[in-house]
């Protein structure tokens, strides 16, 4: 049964055209993925979907009857007074609702003209009845034990669910708003990339908690293996044209390239044809001055050509970010712990701990939210201090760093400022190295506040290149990239002539980049041969 249609939607913003007359129909029991490049308008589709945006007129969208919406954007916000536990109760309010009309028939019953009047006893009785009989229809009894577990399994900490939202990161505020969705249960959920900001387990619960629902699940994601995981369908917007396809991500690849070679094999068919026929026209409008029976074939023909349904030219190589860094042969031993301790308070990061990375290794480093990732670069880069230990850093090796927050940029400087400051190169010069990375002039002179996630993300790889390291450390590159720039960092790391240390939530990426996995747990470090496939196996066994 369709829940949504969209017909003929237009959705102008400005003077920007962002799509134009997209149908769309979703399906109830449909996980669709989609995907398409930064601005191809897939935030936009979803805020026309739930009335943020109006589209232009001849546009429709129709709900089925009864079918609710939940809608879970980019950077969700919240009464910042509210904890994270009431956040997700307010989820269901028919819940709460009725557990205050409860506590209210309760205070009645102990009134005396309540319970020494017997009809209005049995009235309020019945009334309360039935309540808590609607009450455990909607799960009300379990529903906070419920909101907790959730919260638990998408990576928020105990001591973080009863916090003020205040007091909580903007990663913690989309796994509540995740959370909240999760547990009221629309007919249709529709999530703007929900698994940013989730580790490893967290993004395993997501993918459990969307194959089991028990509704349409319309999911906005960069994270392939996430899309190979739980959906049925990958609608891919693209030229401001939707197409849908039955599969998962990597099925919708394979079938891509072979539609595209197909239409290019059709296209130089019916280019060559139409060309025989031009230049046919061609000659007959030589003999035709000759023989007046030529005029009747040149208007046939040219009948014929107007007829034909024009095949479209496919796009096959689209412009990508150029990404390629280079990197240099420095020390064969990059990086070493000796007996290294980190701790705060009762919370230790790493203990007694003892690590030797070597030149042209890949290294993935992962662990659960919390665990110390961060404060494990930090402590490389110099800017956190030991408890006890020591850190060494290779003769020869020069360090490049890409900040999960982008807090090593400074936002009020323009793009053009920056990368002339990093590489030490003309205006003209700096203008064409950012457009290598997809930053047009107007762009390119605008202050770094201004730009997108996205954005930032490309700026700093381009940073990253100018900087001559050989030796890379990177705090969650893929996060804001998407899936076609994640291809080009992907495929210029391996060809990189340096050492690499990423830490990484993104499973599709870790399998293509990196050699081994260092996993942090409990203040100790356990190495993995292989990519993260080759550790989920292991641990498994």
């Amino acid at each position: 049964m369709i829940s949504i249609q969209l017909s003929n939607l237009t959705l102008i913003l400005g003077a920007h055209a962002i799509f134009r007359d997209l149908t769309w129909e979703i399906q109830d029991d449909q996980k669709i993925g989609l995907v398409g490049p930064n601005g191809a308008g897939k935030s936009s589709l979803f805020k026309l979907m739930i009335g943020e945006y109006t589209p232009e007129k001849n546009g429709s969208i129709v709900k089925a009857k009864g079918v609710t919406l939940g809608y879970l954007s980019q950077q969700p916000e919240f009464d910042p007074s509210d904890t994270a536990l009431s956040v997700v109760l307010q989820g269901k309010p028919r819940i709460a609702a009725i557990d205050a009309e409860l506590h209210q028939l309760e205070v009645k019953l102990g009134q005396p003209e309540i319970y020494n009047d017997s009809k209005k006893l049995e009235r309020t009785l019945n009334a309360q009845s039935k309540l808590i009989e609607e009450y455990e229809s909607l799960g009300g009894s379990t529903f906070a034990g419920r909101s907790r577990e959730v919260l638990r399994g998408l990576g928020l900490a105990d001591v973080d669910i009863e916090k003020n939202i205040g007091a909580l990161s903007g990663g913690q505020k989309k796994l509540i708003g995740l959370a909240r969705l999760l547990l009221a249960h629309p007919s249709l959920l529709l999530l703007d990339e929900p698994d940013n900001h989730l580790d490893i387990p967290g993004k395993a619960y997501l993918e459990q908690f969307i194959n089991g629902y028990n509704g349409a699940v319309v999911l906005i994601s960069h994270d392939r293996y996430l899309l190979d995981a739980c959906v049925t369908h990958i609608t891919e917007i693209e030229d401001g044209k939707l197409t849908t396809f039955v599969g998962n991500y990597t099925e919708f690849i394979i079938d891509k390239e072979q539609r595209l070679a197909k239409q290019e094999e059709l296209y130089q068919i019916q280019k060559r044809g139409l060309a025989r026929m031009e230049l046919a026209i061609k000659r007959y409008r030589v003999w035709v001055q000759f023989n007046d029976k030529f005029a009747s074939r040149i208007h046939a023909m040219e009948a014929r050509i107007a007829r034909v349904d024009k095949i479209d030219k496919p796009i096959l190589d689209r412009k990508r970010m150029d990404f390629e860094i280079n990197g240099w042969r420095g020390s064969n031993q990059v990086l070493e712990f000796v007996d290294l301790e980190k701790s705060f308070e009762h919370r230790t990061i790493l203990n007694k701990t003892n690590l030797l990375i070597r030149h042209g290794e890949r290294i993935g480093l992962i662990g659960a939210n919390g665990a110390g990732k961060s404060v494990f670069l930090r402590m490389i880069l110099g800017r956190e201090t030991p408890t006890a230990g020591e850190v060494k850093i290779g003769p020869s090796i020069k360090v490049g760093y890409y900040a999960q927050e982008h807090e090593t940029l400074d936002f009020n400087q323009t793009l053009i400022d920056v990368v002339r400051h990093a590489g030490e190169m003309s205006e003209g010069r700096a203008v064409s190295f950012l457009t290598r990375y997809l930053f047009p002039y107007r762009q390119a002179t605008q202050r770094i506040g201004s730009l997108s996630g996205g954005e930032r993300s490309r700026l700093q790889l381009a940073l990253l290149v100018l900087s001559g390291s050989n030796f890379l450390l990177l705090d969650e590159p893929t996060n804001n990239l998407d899936i076609a720039s994640a291809e080009v960092l992907e495929n210029s790391l391996m060809e990189f002539d340096g050492t690499v240390l990423v830490i990484s939530h993104d499973r599709y990426f870790l399998d293509r980049t990196v050699n081994k996995i260092l996993c942090l747990e409990n203040g100790k470090l356990t190495e993995y041969i292989g990519g993260y496939s080759d550790y989920a196996e292991k641990i498994a066994m």
